[in-house]
């Protein structure tokens, strides 16, 4: 026990030797750029972009609501594109065949192939070919999220009316909407099966 409590205050006495050190060799004649010098998205002029957020955010809340409303319709835009390009989004319901409470499930194979190729012509090639034609299917690659710098959680309009129902709570965001089509989810709210083992 002893051990373990010496090694621990060694350990804190170095942390904060090292936070001294750097703190006494900072030159205090260099300044950062003024809170002025900043781009639209509050990093400071010059600044190489990043995939991490800042820890604190300057840009003020209703810049950033206004922003990223005005850039909504773009951003759909763009992600409908890909959806379209990568899947068949057309709504054919199977005959027959019903989720437990009615709602039609979709049948047929959706991922697009590139122009002029069939599934029976790909299957002829090898991995190599496929990769060096640019052949691959697009539809089995990631799907990004609609606003991947963004990020978080995106609920379908049902789900957003329910819990609003339910809980008075708005799931909305001001910045995207859900970007798969109803005919594709399943049942609200999806049943639970119990089973004994």
């Amino acid at each position: 026990m002893k051990h373990i409590r010496s090694t621990f205050v060694a350990a804190a006495v170095l942390a904060i030797g090292a936070v001294t050190i750097g703190l006494a060799c900072q030159d205090p004649g260099k300044k950062g750029p003024s809170p002025q010098a900043q781009d639209r998205e509050g990093r400071p002029a010059g600044q190489a972009e990043t995939s991490y957020l800042p820890v604190a955010g300057t840009e003020k809340l209703a810049n950033v609501v206004a922003r990223m409303k005005e850039a909504k319709p773009e951003v759909l835009r763009r992600q409908l594109a890909l959806l379209e390009e990568r899947y068949d989004l057309s709504d054919r319901p199977a005959k027959g065949i019903l989720m437990c409470r009615g709602k039609a499930i979709q049948e047929g194979v959706r991922v697009r192939l590139p122009r002029d190729v069939t599934w029976a012509s790909l299957s002829k090639l090898t991995a190599e070919e496929v990769r060096e034609k640019d052949l691959f299917p697009k539809g089995f690659l990631p799907l990004p999220h609609p606003h991947q710098a963004e990020g978080g959680m995106l609920f379908p309009k049902f789900h957003i009316e329910e819990i609003q129902r339910q809980e008075q709570r708005d799931l909305t965001r001001f910045d995207l909407d859900f970007d798969l089509p109803d005919h594709f989810l399943p049942e609200f709210p999806p049943p639970i099966f119990l089973t004994t083992v």
